[in-house]
Order: structure tokens, then sequence, then C-alpha cells
């Protein structure tokens, strides 16, 4: 339960399912890594935590063996409903075990594959193969966005009636409410009237920070009083600031290392335009966000980002790994204010319309009611 998509997602479905009076348990592995751990900034009272030591990110045959195992034991001992597992590796070894313990319903939802064209063939293979086997033991797969069940209908994980978009729930009053902080400008050394260029995300590979540090000399070029505002830290940040400073961009470029996810809206109000370059992602959470306060973004036309940014009129989409269009139109957003204000309304209207998390908890315990009609216990 780090601070990421996916695990915001699994947070307000619980939080959803806990104010509805329904017994819930998270189950999780342990939570390593810089990116923050998400249940202590956000305790949801009541709930009950289970955590499986095993059940680590990285790939391990015994270790995944053992996690298997103890869940198994788990769901035996439990007599739980519905099994919902996020995520790749939970997701395949939670369904098989809630299948072989007798669990009613399983059911998985895909946040982005593990498989992808920037992974290495044989991976995707077995990636794939492992998908297919789990898909095979859950009663719904449901997905953040159309572009993630097209991926494994494409890729012949299972068949399209087997999925459900249910878009990715999130909190959107504080980002509807934000409104840019002056002593927070002042803080961050980005001097007043400064346009703001700004990306959220982990400072790990495929997050799209080469192609953001291509892109930049030509911004500040078309518009020298520019800053990048990056949000987030990661094992990229020595490499990142080593290379701003090649291009003499150490001024223009303000890293604000790990914040609290409850402060990000205030981060957010301070952009002109966001810019998502991730090229495996499903869906852009900090998009919404961003357009939920009325802000432009800029994004590649992968996976569920051209649900997010509808190209012309809540931002603007570009070529996956096209630095030089990523450029032309985050250049176009900053000179031309009408442009950025009326794609930044749209955006907040479309944001509103789709990702409020109370809808995604309604549509997903219909689901689960549906579902459990011919089996409950």
């Amino acid at each position: 339960m780090i601070v990421g998509g996916a695990q915001e997602n699994t947070l307000f479905t619980l939080r959803g399912h806990l104010e509805h009076g329904h017994e819930t348990a998270l189950i999780t592995g342990p939570t390593d890594g810089p990116e923050g751990k998400l249940l202590e900034q956000n305790p949801l009272p009541g709930l009950e935590t289970v955590v499986i030591p095993d059940l680590c990110r990285n790939m391990s045959l015994l270790a995944d063996w053992r996690a298997y195992r103890q869940l198994a034991e788990h769901f035996r001992a439990v007599p739980y409903d519905v099994v919902h597992t996020h995520s790749s590796k939970a997701g395949i070894l939670g369904r098989v075990a809630a299948r072989k313990a007798g669990v009613p319903v399983v059911v998985h939802t895909v946040h982005g594959q593990a498989f992808h064209r920037y992974e290495k063939p044989w991976k995707n293979r077995l990636y794939i193969a492992a998908e297919t086997m789990a898909a095979k033991r859950s009663d719904r797969i449901f997905a953040v966005c159309q572009a993630m069940i097209d991926q494994c209908v494409e890729a012949g994980v299972a068949p399209a009636s087997l999925y459900e978009v249910v878009y990715s729930g999130m909190e959107l009053e504080p980002y509807l409410e934000a409104t840019p902080d002056p002593a927070l400008r002042a803080s961050l050394g980005i001097p007043e009237g400064a346009p703001v260029v700004g990306k959220i995300a982990r400072l790990f590979e495929l997050k799209g920070y080469d192609h953001l540090l291509t892109a930049m000399p030509t911004i500040a070029a078309a518009v020298p009083e520019v800053r990048f505002l990056i949000v987030g830290d990661g094992l990229l940040r020595g490499w990142l600031e080593a290379e701003v400073a090649k291009l003499g961009l150490t001024e223009q470029v303000v890293f604000t290392g790990l914040v609290a996810p409850a402060t990000i809206p205030q981060y957010t109000a301070l952009m002109d335009v966001l810019v998502h370059l991730s090229l495996r992602e499903g869906l852009p959470r900090t998009v919404i966000q961003a357009l939920a306060t009325a802000k432009p973004a800029v994004g590649f036309a992968l996976d569920g980002t051209p649900e997010a940014i509808l190209d012309g009129q809540t931002g603007i989409i570009c070529p996956p790994e096209d630095a030089a269009a990523v450029a032309a139109a985050t250049i176009r957003l900053l000179q031309d204010e009408p442009l950025r204000h009326r794609l930044g309304d749209a955006g907040r209207a479309h944001a509103r319309a789709h990702w409020d998390w109370h809808l995604m908890v309604d549509q997903l315990e219909a689901a689960y009611s549906t579902l459990l009609a011919p089996t409950s216990r």
C-alpha cells in the first residue's frame, strides 16, 4: 500500500464498503519503497488489515509460493463472500488462492498491464499466460479504462464479455476547490507570474522523464520565464537533477521530493499545464486531478490517457514518445490563455462526470450483488 494510483483506488473502495456497513478486510504485502506509506497517511478506522509478508513486489518463486499458500489458508479460514484483487501479482496469486478456497465471487481490477510494448517478449508471454490462467478463475474483471480491456482481449487473456469498465474513482473535491497558494509558490522559488508546467509521478523508469527532458529546452526557449514543477520522488532523482544541470535549466526546474497525498491539490493549483508522459499506465490519475483543478493536460496516446485527455477538448494528445509534439503542445497552451482556460473548464466538467469515487463504489457493489445472487451464502 505505497502511495500510488492502484492503491488509492483500493483505499477508496474500502472506504465506501465500510461506510455502507459491509464487513471489509484489506490483505496486502509489506509496504516498502520511497513512494510513501498510503495507509499511514490515510488511516481507515475500523478497517481490518492482514499483512502477508511474502506478498512482495518483485518476482520470487519461493516467496510467491508461500504467499499463495498463506492466502489460500486465510480464505479457507474466513468466510468471505467476495475477494476483489488489485495489481498484477497480487491479482494472480489472490484469484487463484480464492478460487481454490471456494470463495463464491472472485473479481479483479486491471489498473495497468504487466505486459506492454516496452517489456521483453519472453516476459510478456509469461505475464499473458499468468493473466489468462487467473482470468479463468475470475467471475468478473473490472478495468479502469476501455483501453485496458481492449489490450487484454487482443492478447487473448479473456473474452470481452468477462470485462466491465469501472473508472478509477478519486476524491475530487479538494481539486475542484483548490486555488493557487502564493506562500507555497514563494516557498518553491517560483516567481510571481511565471507560467508553470507540472508533472506528478514517481521518478522511475517509463514515467516519461526522459521525454520531458528532451522537450524542456524548446519550451524554455519559447517561454523563457517558464518553470517546471516536478512533484514526486524516486530512484531517478539524482540522474534527473544532473541532466537538468547539463541542460542549464537548474534555476527553472523545481523538484519537490515526496509530498503528502493530501497536499497534491495545492501543487496542482500552481500549474498552468500538466504533462503526463508515462509510457505504461492504465488510467492517469494525475491527469484527472489536474482536469478537476481546471488545468489542461498534455499526454501520449497510450493506454487510458486519451479517455481522460480528450484531444482538443480537455488537453492535447501527442504521438507516443514524440517530445517535439509535447513541446509544441505545451508552448501552444502556455501562449494561448483563452484556449488554456477553455480546455481547463471542459476538463473539470469531464472529471466531475466520470471519476468521483462514490460512483466507482456504487458500480462495484452493484456488480457484487449481481454476481452473488445465485451463490450467496
